[in-house]
C-alpha cells in the first residue's frame, strides 16, 4: 500500500481508539493511584510484617513510592511516545540533507503518531518523484541542447576562417564561439552531474598514481596560473589509489582550477597530498579573499556562485559534481576560510 493510501485510511478510520492526549491523561492518573497504592502497601508491610513499631512518616512512604513508580512509568512514557518522535527528527535532518528516499515507519499504536509517521513518508515520497522528475527533464534538455550548440560553434569556426571579416564581425564570432562554449561545458556538467545523482556505488575502477594525477592536473592549467603569476607550493606522496580515474580527475581540476580563479595576482597556491593509516587527504589552500560563513553553507550546492565577479568563469555546477564525486568514493570534503585569509579544501578519500 503507498504512503497516500495509509495516510488516508489513518485520517478516515473511526475514533475506536482514545487520543494520545486521553492516554496520557490516563497514564499520569494510573501513575498517581499506584504511587499511593504502592505506599500504602508498603506502609502496611512495614507496619504488621517486618517492623511493627518503626515510625516513618506516611508522606516519606508515599514520596518514595512515587519517586519509584514514576521512573519507571516515564521511562515507559518515553519509549511508547518520545521514542518515535526521535526517530521522526533524525529522519527529518536526513530531508534536510537532501535525502527523499528516507522511510519511517513505527511499532506505536497512537493514531496520532500513525498519522504523522504515513504524513512524512507521503511528502518524502512526493518529494523524491518530484526531484526525479526535475532531474530528468533537466538531463533530457541538456542532452538535446548538445547538438545544436555544437552545431553553432563549428559554424563560427569556418566561418572565422573568412577574409571578406572586419575587425566588428570577427569580434562577434569570437564572444559566439566563448558562449556556445560556456553552453557546451554547462550541458555536459549537468548530464554528468545527473548520471552521478542516480548512480550509487563507482563503476570502472582501476589503479592508479593519484599523486601523478596531480601533477598532470597542475600541468594542464598551466595557462591559468602563468597569466596570474601564480606560485605553486607542492609536497605530493606517491600514493597509489583504486578508484574511478576519470571521475577523480574532476576533483582536482576543479579545486585546483578554483584556487586560481579566485588567488589574487602574484599569489600562490599550495597543494598537499598525504597517505594515513586508513585515508588519503589531499588539500588546495590560497590566499584569495576567502569565504563567509552565509557561502560556506551554499558553497556546493548546484548553480550557486559565491562571488559574482567570476560568473562568466564557471556554471555554478563545480563543487556539486566535487561532492558527489567524493561521495560516491565513499570520502568527504570541508572547507574552511583562516582569519588570515584564503580558502583551504580538503577531501579525505578512504585507503583502497
Amino acid at each position: 500500500m503507498k504512503a497516500r493510501e495509509i495516510f488516508d485510511s489513518i485520517r478516515h478510520q473511526k475514533r475506536n481508539k482514545p487520543s494520545l492526549r486521553l492516554r496520557l491523561v490516563l497514564l499520569v492518573c494510573g501513575e498517581l493511584i499506584i504511587s499511593v497504592l504502592l505506599a500504602l502497601g508498603v506502609d502496611f508491610l512495614l507496619r504488621n510484617v517486618l517492623f511493627k513499631d518503626h515510625d516513618i512518616p506516611l508522606v516519606l512512604e508515599l514520596l518514595s513510592a512515587a519517586l519509584l513508580v514514576s521512573v519507571v512509568l516515564t521511562n515507559l512514557l518515553g519509549r511508547q511516545f518520545f521514542d518515535p518522535i526521535k526517530a521522526l527528527g533524525k529522519a527529518m535532518e536526513q530531508v534536510a540533507d537532501g535525502d527523499y528516499t528516507v522511510q519511517v515507519y513505527t511499532k506505536s499504536t497512537a493514531k496520532e503518531i500513525q498519522e504523522i509517521y504515513s504524513g512524512f513518508n507521503l511528502m518524502t515520497q512526493e518529494l523524491s518523484a518530484t526531484e526525479i522528475l526535475q532531474t530528468d527533464f533537466i538531463a533530457n534538455v541538456s542532452h538535446e541542447f548538445k547538438t545544436p550548440i555544437n552545431a553553432i560553434d563549428g559554424y563560427c569556426m569556418l566561418l572565422q576562417d573568412c577574409d571578406n571579416l572586419d575587425a566588428t564581425e570577427k569580434g562577434y564570432l569570437d564572444k559566439i564561439i566563448f558562449n556556445a562554449k560556456r553552453l557546451s561545458e554547462l550541458t555536459g556538467s549537468v548530464l554528468l552531474l545527473s548520471k552521478l545523482e542516480n548512480q550509487s556505488i563507482p563503476t570502472k575502477q582501476t589503479r592508479f598514481r593519484l599523486d601523478e594525477q596531480i601533477r598532470q592536473s597542475i600541468v594542464s592549467l598551466e595557462s591559468a596560473w602563468e597569466k596570474k603569476q601564480i606560485d605553486f607550493d607542492v609536497e605530493l606522496d606517491t600514493v597509489e589509489y583504486f578508484g574511478n580515474e576519470g571521475l577523480t580527475r574532476h576533483i582536482w581540476d576543479n579545486l585546483i582550477g578554483n584556487a586560481i580563479k579566485f588567488d589574487s595576482q602574484g599569489g600562490w597556491v599550495r597543494v598537499r597530498l598525504s597517505r594515513q593509516q586508513d585515508a588519503v587527504v589531499f588539500s588546495v589552500a590560497d590566499n584569495g579573499p576567502g569565504i563567509g560563513d552565509v557561502a560556506k553553507k551554499h558553497i556546493f550546492d548546484k548553480f550557486y556562485q559565491a562571488d559574482n565577479s567570476h560568473k562568466d568563469e564557471g556554471n555554478g555546477l563545480g563543487l556539486s559534481l566535487v561532492k558527489r564525486i567524493v561521495g560516491l568514493e565513499g570520502g568527504q570534503i570541508q572547507v574552511c576560510s583562516p582569519p588570515e585569509g584564503g580558502c583551504v579544501f580538503t577531501v579525505r578519500l578512504p585507503a583502497k
